[in-house]
């Protein structure tokens, strides 16, 4: 049933546990005990074959095991959802137990993988899952270690493609994620990881592409890279927070592309009560991204177990964007950086360097004006601090609140239309630093 060379490299090919592998039959329980044998043995490898398409329902990952999509084959998720089990864990978001269900799981796993330039396609298009019916995500792993995914092609999740919960030494390197055919298409979810690099990978996603979250106080997500990536997302490339009841920290991420990003390219949003601190973002291209960074700092509950009581804040601190290029010349007049933190809880040190900026301009002397409403728990209403909230900004580059120690330095922005609004607005900002600021090429003197 498996053959080996004298070096134990070992590899169980699933057709030999009795797998049709035609795209029709159920092959989860001949998959599952190609895995089971793979890792009782030892490891190696459990190889879904080239040209084949092999349905399954849930599996789980074991130690040792890499489970090996061959070029030209599919893992393909049935399209009914009894054949996706109950003993998955959850999705760690409130008010959404219509996603706890997933297709492919592990937990208190070690050292296994995904690989090959196969495909795992979660067939989760609406006509086979709602959330009435339920809709399973791709991918769940929760308090594993040592895993990799290499080269494979995550398409067509019903939810979230994965979410990676209290996992530790995680490497993702040359994978494309394709998640259109449903709601909640997140690509990569770290939920209190520590340890992450993520590289020279893809994402085109309904929702964010990356998401860094830490839903336990005692499991903070630090000592993160993501470097060499391409984003188009319907939601935000990059969002850390919501989820933030533990520390959040450590964050690195540099030579990447956002193209036609619906919401934001970078949001950065901390309300559950952890702290947020250490992050750098360099070298990154954007285009058509309405707000190329968007950072909150607000209380919300977003956690499916958070207590009755709000959360007390914490601290939100020490950001660094440097070598950026945002081109929003196709978007409307609310396309810009905004940052706000709370009254009395500043988002405290942030640089803002070496940034070029193009907007389409268009404001009017009315909305020069506009009040920007306070991310309060009866503004958001139930809601996440979402931009639709604030209405119409009164800055057109630059719209910064309730900070403490905030550097602009070699900033230049470029206004296709004639706006009638400041560049930038502070709203009680202290201990500011402002130099080389340029509007349309000609350096800004004052800012409101």
């Amino acid at each position: 049933m498996f053959s080996c060379n004298e070096n134990r490299k070992i590899e169980y090919n699933i057709t030999d546990f009795g797998a049709k592998a035609d795209g029709i039959t159920l092959d989860t329980k001949a998959v599952q005990n190609a895995i089971d044998e793979c890792s009782k043995k030892g490891g190696g490898k459990v190889i879904i074959p080239s040209g084949k398409t092999v349905l399954i329902g849930t599996i789980y990952l074991k130690d040792f095991v890499n489970l090996h999509v061959e070029n030209g084959a599919i893992l393909l998720g049935s399209s009914n959802i009894e054949d996706y089990t109950t003993d998955t864990h959850k999705n760690m978001y409130k008010n959404e137990p219509h996603m706890d269900r997933c297709l492919i799981f592990a937990n208190n796993a070690k050292s296994f993988a995904i690989t090959g330039l196969g495909t795992i396609d979660g067939n989760g298009y609406f006509k086979n899952f709602t959330s009435k019916t339920g809709r399973p995500m791709m991918i769940r792993f929760i308090n594993s270690n040592d895993i990799t995914f290499k080269d494979i092609t995550l398409k067509n999740p019903a939810a979230w493609t994965s979410a990676w919960l209290y996992c530790n030494e995680i490497v993702v390197e040359g994978i494309k994620i394709v998640s259109r055919v449903n709601n909640n298409g997140d690509g990569l979810d770290f939920d209190g990881c520590t340890n992450v690099r993520v590289s020279n990978s893809s994402f085109d996603t309904s929702d964010d592409s990356i998401c860094l979250q830490a839903s336990l106080p005692n499991k903070p997500c630090k000592n993160v890279v993501v470097t060499n990536c391409t984003f188009t997302s319907k939601w935000a490339g990059m969002r850390i927070g919501l989820l933030s009841r533990g520390d959040i920290e450590s964050v690195t991420v540099s030579n990447c592309t956002f193209n036609d990003i619906e919401d934001s390219g970078l949001k950065i949003q901390l309300n559950e009560g952890g702290e947020m601190k250490n992050m750098t973002f360099t070298n990154l291209v954007m285009k058509n991204v309405p707000r190329p960074i968007f950072m909150t700092f607000a209380q919300q509950k977003a956690c499916v177990d958070a207590p009755e009581e709000m959360y007390p804040m914490k601290a939100m601190h020490h950001f660094i964007f440097d070598g950026i290029i945002a081109d929003n010349s196709k978007l409307d007049k609310n396309s810009a950086i905004f940052i706000t933190g709370m009254p009395n809880n500043y988002i405290t040190d942030i640089q803002l360097n070496n940034i070029q900026m193009i907007f389409a301009g268009g404001g009017t002397k009315e909305d020069a004006s506009n009040e920007i409403k306070e991310y309060t728990l009866d503004v958001l209403d139930g809601w996440w601090p979402e931009f639709h909230l604030v209405g119409t900004l009164p800055a057109s580059g630059i719209y910064a609140r309730h900070i403490k120690g905030l550097s602009i330095n070699n900033v230049s922005v470029n206004l296709l239309n004639e706006d009638k609004r400041p560049l930038v607005v502070f709203d009680d900002v202290i201990d500011s630093n402002v130099g080389s600021l340029f509007l349309n090429r000609k350096k800004v003197k004052k800012i409101n």
